[in-house]
């Protein structure tokens, strides 16, 4: 039951007790009936005795034959009449003088005090038959029985109705218990629905409260007070990333500029120029980290809406590749560009531009010297595909599904490739922020393909403003 929903467990569970419940009520019903039709068989027969007695009483001074006439009347109008008898206490039979059943398994003569009832067979079918004490003019006893299978054949009919309704009667509840346990449910999956949307970018999204003061109103406005602390967190974050990213910009850049001073002076000393060389080096990496924060930290406050134009992807693609050649050639590396023709696109240039390059750059800076990378650009109904492969280093299992949260790395040495951890979090979000997708695929030492996909425009588009996508940027 782990992986089934909570709507097919409550139906599985009402289906279940009131599977139980109809059962229980069909075996106490069932019993209840035989009891009810085995006491009405016997009223039955207390009520033909009686009247046989009542006539023995009114026939006191009737001649025999005129006595045995009454009887045997009131035998043709009475069911089952030839299975009526008269006797007295020494087991003379009074009435009828001649046996009607001849064969009946009548019980064994003695004289009772009270009325008795007893069951025998009769050719495999079950008959009940009374001993009735009579006072008339002498002591008597009045025997009458009466067949059981109309009572059986009842029973076996009630039986099989209810064997034929339980399937009906478990579909009907396993139908109402879905419907009940989905229409119970539809709040919780709204609520699911609605947090599953919820990320960095829209945290000022709240659940819709129902009013209608059940666990789930509570739900839903427990969830609301979570996610404003959350939203009050996450800014003070991003203002805090923001204002010390913007801040440190300016030491850096003194640092940086002193060191480009420092290095211009022609009487510096060999290991003073050394030392200014590491930290103009430094420098320069700080200021890019910096920027890639207050990049991001933009991005998270949703300052990042580009004004947008049509682009030529090929253009962008090939103008990319022929700029970052030279850092490949550098490591012996070969970089093959191709594209399949013209693909238009909407998009702001310099932010395309950056995501283009991080790509390319990330698999020069993760493929040994000697490698092989290629950037590819194909059109597919309406979508642009940009394809960047390298047989590099490649990305481990393991970090693969985190491989665009920020400050990832796939080399675990981290000091072996340059770079701030950071710029696949930023192509992440710049492809977010064009309605457009980025994956990737990659196995450990056989390396990485980032595919992506961007949607096609007629060429000739006017110049649009896109909305800032909600997306969390990792």
């Amino acid at each position: 039951m782990k992986n089934v929903s909570a709507s097919l467990r409550l139906t599985l569970w009402f289906s279940g007790i009131f599977l139980c419940g109809f059962v229980l009520f069909g075996v106490v019903m069932w019993i209840d009936l035989a009891y009810s039709l085995g006491k009405g068989r016997d009223r039955t027969l207390n009520r033909r005795a009686t009247r046989f007695i009542e006539l023995l009483r009114a026939t006191r001074t009737d001649s025999p034959s005129r006595r045995q006439a009454r009887f045997a009347q009131l035998a043709d109008v009475i069911p089952e009449g030839n299975l009526i008898q008269i006797r007295t206490p020494d087991g003379r039979r009074v009435f009828p003088t001649d046996d009607p059943s001849p064969g009946f398994p009548w019980p064994a003569w003695t004289p009772v005090a009270r009325p008795e009832y007893s069951t025998v067979n009769v050719n495999g079918h079950p008959t009940r038959v009374l001993r009735f004490p009579a006072a008339a003019d002498f002591p008597m006893v009045v025997l009458v029985a009466g067949q059981l299978e109309d009572n059986r054949n009842m029973l076996a009919r009630f039986t099989a109705g209810l064997a034929g309704a339980i399937p009906a009667m478990l579909v009907l509840s396993a139908l109402c218990g879905y419907f009940l346990g989905r229409r119970v449910l539809q709040p919780v999956d709204q609520i699911t629905g609605t947090l599953h949307s919820i990320s960095i970018g829209n945290l000022s999204r709240r659940l819709p409260v129902s009013g209608a003061g059940d666990e789930l109103q509570r739900l839903a406005e427990t969830c609301n007070q979570m996610l404003e602390r959350l939203q009050d967190a996450v800014n003070r974050i991003n203002r805090f990333t923001a204002d010390a990213s913007h801040e440190l910009r300016s030491p850096v850049a003194l640092i940086r500029a002193v060191a480009e001073y420092a290095l211009r002076n022609p009487e510096i000393d060999i290991e003073s120029k050394e030392a200014f060389s590491e930290i103009l080096a430094e420098s320069v990496e700080a200021g890019l980290l910096l920027e890639d924060m207050l990049t991001l930290a933009r991005a998270d406050a949703g300052h990042g809406t580009p004004v947008t134009e049509p682009l030529e992807l090929a253009e962008l693609v090939e103008d990319i590749g022929a700029r970052l050649r030279p850092l490949a050639e550098a490591k012996k590396q070969s970089v093959i560009v191709r594209t399949s023709g013209p693909a238009w696109i909407t998009g702001e240039r310099v932010s395309v531009r950056r995501l283009l390059s991080i790509l390319l750059d990330n698999a020069i800076k993760y493929t040994p010297a000697e490698g092989r990378i290629q950037m590819e650009l194909t059109t597919a109904k309406s979508r642009a595909v940009v394809a960047v492969t390298d047989n590099g280093i490649g990305i481990p299992e393991s970090l693969l599904p985190r491989i665009f949260d920020r400050f990832a790395r796939a080399d675990p040495s981290r000091g072996e490739v340059s770079g701030t951890g950071l710029g696949l979090a930023i192509a992440k979000w710049i492809a977010g922020v064009h309605g457009a997708t980025l994956t990737a695929e990659s196995r450990e030492q056989q390396g990485s393909t980032f595919r992506v996909e961007f949607p096609l425009v007629e060429p000739g588009t006017p110049q649009v403003t896109l909305g800032h996508k909600t997306e969390q940027v990792s």
